[in-house]
């Protein structure tokens, strides 16, 4: 062997035991939030000092692997605190990472010279909006799995200490595993699951759900159908091809909205290959940090400018109460038409402490799509209940039906959470104020198969009865999914009188919601200050019955309604009502107007029936156990007509009359101006009758404000039989204050409102009513309008505390009639986010 022979084999024996040495280093783990424990997709993970590195996946999964000798591993992501972890070199291990959110501010973006490269992406994205978006497929449908979960957070030593929390210390010392390695702690308090059917069809455009299983463990919720509707994907739908996103009742502007240029400021970051996509990375930001606007990242791919994924946040500097902060995350994947369809959506509302004795409160919403198929459509028949619940959607509801069928395998800490939830429910003190938050929210007490209350008219004080005392109970569902049956009785110590009531309702049909309800009611009422034209508006309602009663009556009622849902938004109602009118004031009508000699009386019958139809396009309805509730309209304003008909003779009624009815009500978003409600109705009636049947026009002598009524009207002051009235009020959120740096720290928000009501009451009306009564007293009568219209304006502020609304109102006109108020100041408290 020569020695250049022997020199190379020791060369090459070196090298292979270098090579030996040498081996990959492979790091596999998770990025989790370290506040809730969520994962972090799209996150950074990187080799510290070298070019090596990923991004993290939608579930914050990530592999990295590098032929280099290396020591560490950093992790990163927007709005985190940057994280470094030791590495063992050579080896495979897991290495998993939990960020905190970074309390310093983001550095503001600086643009040098020409055009922000970001810019000709962002106007790209808006031109393909139309090939991108999913509602420019004709239909599309898919297979749904949704899981929700919420925990209280921000758990303090303080919070632990209260004398309530004190009861169930043994739950909480084993919750500090939930959160993880560094997390904070959290207390699961309810965790869902939902598989279901989601189809959509553009024209017309309709969608609609079906529940096919829920699986629900909460602390004081049922696993019930109301909650299942509530749970499945309707309510998680976000789509950032919108202009505007309606989040918890609020419209925030989308970072890819075809004004995105008014709202953000962006930097181009990155590019990197995206499942097969080469896509640009874009970090966007709100111009104002009080406006309702996102910020976070975004990756366009390069081919088609489509949203490939986003992880949008909206932090607690955005003009809202109580909520900390709001993440969408979503990954897109195109279909074989062409659109993108989210198939992996992740929703998390952290809402704040309220003081600072209480903890917060953590809202996760997950959803995974799958079995996508376009262009469809079903007939428009198929779509006629957006959200139906399956009949067989708690039968075999098994673990092994969830393991079998859920997109996801639940992590060890949500299998823990199930375990966690049944036994804080178990605890005596956690039942306790379960049900006393049910009774608030309800204002009913739960008793086997009855409902007591409501608890809001249990007491009340007034002119006419003294000391009003009142108890009521209805059935609920336990007792019958078709028969409702319910009564309240009702004792004045003053007038030493007994009031009641006794109601029974069949529900015929669900599917084509139909029912029949008989009801009959002997009770004390006001003229102008009626129960009917107050629903909705319970807590005025209630108010009314203090103080000094103005006109009041008694009446007897025997009221007959049946009513059915003809077709998708559109219900016919019809109505036949007997009703006494017995006043306890000075009152007197002509039994024959237009005679010099004609009687006089002081009460009257009527009996009448009224045909009414209301269409509302695109209303949501959700089924609670036997009522069926409203969640409002999307697009579209509700139409209602109504035709009355009263008819003499009839269980000896007075009157022969004719009343034609519409109503209009719609709400308005309007972007960054905010958003506007308004209400027109009107009505004209034909014949000749005393004021108590015609509209006696709802005032307000309190010094709450409330929409139900006009503000700076007195009570009973005017009447009509032929009006036309239009309500609205403006809501700019923080369009205007959020500008001024005082303002924008108290996140107060500007109001305004305007209420006018063309008027007439015809002479022969007027005529009808007496000077004096049959006993020589004299006859109370009511005002009509002239030719002018009444109107009032208001501006205020709300938000104030939080809680506090104050109203600024003037009276426009009718200004020289005694007693009236030009101008007034009212007050309303309310919960808004």
């Amino acid at each position: 062997m020569t020695l250049v022979q022997e020199r190379f084999i020791i060369v090459l024996l070196v090298l292979l035991s270098l090579s030996g040495l040498a081996q990959k280093t492979i790091v596999t783990g998770r990025v989790t939030d370290a506040a809730s424990g969520d994962p972090i997709p799209f996150a950074n993970v990187i080799f510290k000092n070298s070019s090596t590195g990923t991004t993290t996946d939608f579930e914050g999964y990530y592999k990295v692997q590098t032929g280099l000798h290396v020591d560490s591993i950093q992790c990163s992501y927007i709005g985190y605190s940057v994280r470094t972890k030791p590495v063992k070199n050579g080896l495979s291990q897991v290495i998993d990472f939990q960020l905190a959110e970074d309390v310093v501010r983001l550095q503001e973006i600086v643009f040098h010279a020409g055009e922000n490269p970001a810019y000709p992406i962002l106007r790209n994205v808006v031109e393909n909006k139309n090939k991108n978006d999913k509602r420019s497929l004709d239909a599309y449908q898919y297979d749904t799995y949704t899981k929700i979960e919420v925990d209280v957070d921000n758990i303090t030593d303080k919070f632990r200490k209260r004398k309530f929390v004190k009861k169930i210390t043994q739950v909480l010392d084993s919750i500090d595993r939930m959160a993880g390695e560094d997390g904070k702690p959290i207390l699961p308090v309810f965790i869902s699951e939902t598989m279901s059917e989601y189809y959509y069809r553009q024209n017309p455009k309709l969608q609609h759900e079906k529940i096919v299983k829920s699986k629900i463990t909460g602390v004081g919720v049922e696993d019930g159908s109301l909650v299942s509707q509530f749970i499945g994907s309707s309510f998680q739908e976000y789509n950032f091809y919108n202009n505007w996103l309606n989040i918890v009742s609020k419209d925030f502007v989308s970072p890819i909205a075809d004004g995105w240029k008014l709202y953000y400021e962006y930097d181009l970051t990155d590019s990197a290959m995206i499942d097969g996509f080469f896509s640009y990375r874009l970090d966007f930001f709100p111009k104002r940090d009080q406006d309702l606007a996102f910020k976070g990242t975004m990756w366009i791919t390069k081919e088609g400018y489509a949203l490939k994924q986003i992880d949008a946040t909206i932090s607690e500097t955005a003009n809202l109460n109580y909520i900390e902060k709001i993440k969408i995350q979503q990954e897109l994947k195109p279909t074989t038409a062409g659109p993108w369809i989210p198939n992996k959506s992740r929703i998390l509302i952290d809402i704040g402490e309220v003081t600072d004795n209480m903890a917060g409160v953590l809202a996760k919403f997950y959803t995974s799509n799958k079995n996508v198929v376009v262009n469809q459509p079903q007939d428009p028949r198929f779509y006629a209940h957006p959200i139906v619940v399956a009949e067989d959607f708690k039968m075999n509801n098994t673990d092994d039906y969830w393991i079998n069928n859920r997109h996801e395998p639940l992590t060890p800490a949500e299998m823990n959470v199930y375990r966690m939830i049944d036994t804080l429910r178990n605890i005596p003190v956690v039942k306790t104020y379960t049900e006393i938050l049910k009774i608030a929210i309800n204002g009913y007490k739960k008793f086997g198969k009855l409902d007591v209350g409501p608890y809001l008219s249990i007491y009340s004080n007034n002119s006419v009865e003294g000391h009003r005392f009142q108890i009521g109970f209805k059935t609920n569902i336990d007792f019958s999914n078709s028969w409702i049956f319910g009564g309240r009785a009702a004792y004045g110590t003053l007038d030493d009188e007994f009031k009641y009531s006794g109601f029974a309702e069949h529900i015929l049909s669900r599917k084509r919601w139909t029912t029949v309800r008989a009801e009959y009611t002997r009770d004390l009422d006001q003229v102008g200050l009626a129960a009917d034209d107050l629903i909705g508006n319970s807590v005025f309602l209630a108010a009314t019955r203090f103080g000094n009663q103005i006109r009041p009556y008694y009446y007897n009622q025997a009221k007959l309604t049946t009513q059915r849902e003809l077709f998708r938004g559109y219900t016919q109602r019809l109505i036949f009502n007997y009703r006494t009118f017995e006043p306890l004031y000075n009152f007197a009508y002509y039994t024959v107007p237009g005679r010099s000699d004609s009687p006089i009386a002081s009460s009257f019958e009527t009996a009448e029936v009224t045909i009414e139809s209301r269409f509302a396009k695109d209303e949501l309805f959700v089924q609670n156990d036997n009522d069926r509730v409203s969640l409002g309209t999307q697009k579209w304003p509700i139409f209602t007509v109504r035709y009355t008909r009263g008819i003499k003779g009839i269980a000896g009624s007075d009157f022969e009359y004719n009343k034609v009815g519409l109503n209009i009500r719609k709400r308005l978003g309007m972007g960054l101006l905010g958003t506007s409600n308004f209400d027109i109705t009107g009505e004209y009636i034909f014949e000749t009758l005393p004021y108590p049947l015609l509209k006696a026009h709802v005032g307000n002598e309190s010094t709450f404000y409330t929409t139900a009524a006009f503000n700076l009207m007195n009570y009973s002051e005017f009447a009509s039989d032929s009006y036309v009235f239009l309500k609205y009020n403006h809501f700019f959120e923080g369009f205007i204050l959020n500008r001024i740096p005082l303002m924008r720290k108290l996140k107060w928000r500007l109001v305004a409102s305007g209420n006018i009501i063309w008027g007439h009451l015809d002479d022969r009306n007027l005529a009808i009513i007496p000077d004096f009564d049959n006993n020589g007293n004299p006859v109370t009568s009511i005002g009509g309008f002239s030719n002018t219209p009444y109107m009032e304006v208001g501006y205020g502020v709300e938000n104030i505390f939080k809680v506090l609304r104050v109203d600024f109102i003037h009276r426009l006109t009718y200004l020289n009639k005694p007693d009236v108020s030009k101008f007034g100041v009212k007050f309303s408290f309310q919960f808004i986010l």
